[in-house]
């Protein structure tokens, strides 16, 4: 294992397995809200960032982000704690797989977000701030460096704002209705994969914990990145 993955190692959070109320009633794809039981996993406690994301490129010869270089994006060498944006799905699976890792599903990544907490609409609870997370443009600069903001219950940085999300299932509207109770994986097939979390321009209703949104796999965004996850007593990972 290279340095650079094993620094991922150590940011690797200890999520333990529980049961939670998924969805919402604000949307029809929230609905219905629905029982879930999540088995333990781990998952880096913040975005990968452009430090990490460039360690992967240099070692691999994969494309550097799209947006790399631009001050206007927080992107390239001089925003190396920054989140890594400018990546497809499929440019966050080939890292996730390099790392030894697997993009979290959605029904996990909700479970982190909520830290703990029950029927909260974000992950620190009812009420948000800019104290508590980058959103609605409060920031000229876009995205903060990864932990500028305090973590959820699980120990987890910016589950709400500073930069969406790739998670890995298929969007369908209507999979809530048919989910299985356990680890759910999204539908089998799709035309876009979906995101979570909300960004630094996102409104205060997209960065709820239960907003859900999706992508086609090759779109690439100034807002969008992603963290990587492991199974639990697993030092390596197929993407699921």
């Amino acid at each position: 294992m290279t340095a650079e993955r094993s620094d991922l190692e150590e940011l690797l959070v200890e999520i333990p397995g529980g049961s939670f109320a998924m969805g919402g009633d604000s949307e029809t794809d929230h609905r219905p809200v629905h029982e879930v039981e999540i088995s333990a996993f781990r998952l880096t406690k913040h975005h990968v960032t452009n430090a990490q994301y460039a360690a992967f490129c240099e070692a691999t010869g994969h494309r550097m982000p799209e947006f790399w270089g631009q001050d206007r994006y927080c992107s390239g060498p001089n925003y190396l704690d920054h989140p890594v944006v400018g990546v497809s799905w499929l440019d966050a699976l080939a890292f996730a797989e390099w790392a030894g890792g697997r993009l979290v599903t959605e029904a996990e990544w909700e479970y982190a977000a909520r830290g703990g907490l029950i029927g909260e609409m974000y992950s620190f609870g009812d009420e948000i701030s800019l104290a508590v997370a980058n959103y609605a443009r409060a920031d000229p600069a876009g995205a903060k460096p990864v932990g500028s903001h305090p973590p959820n219950g699980f120990g987890l940085y910016d589950m709400c704002g500073n930069v969406v999300e790739w998670v890995a299932d298929w969007y369908d509207p209507t999979y809530y209705a048919r989910s299985p109770r356990n680890d759910p994986q999204g539908p089998d097939v799709g035309k876009h994969r979906v995101i979570r979390g909300g960004g630094w321009h996102s409104g205060p209703y997209c960065v709820r914990v239960d907003f859900r949104n999706a992508l086609p796999a090759n779109w690439v965004d100034f807002a969008v990145g992603f963290r990587i996850a492991r199974d639990a007593g697993s030092s390596h990972n197929s993407a699921r």
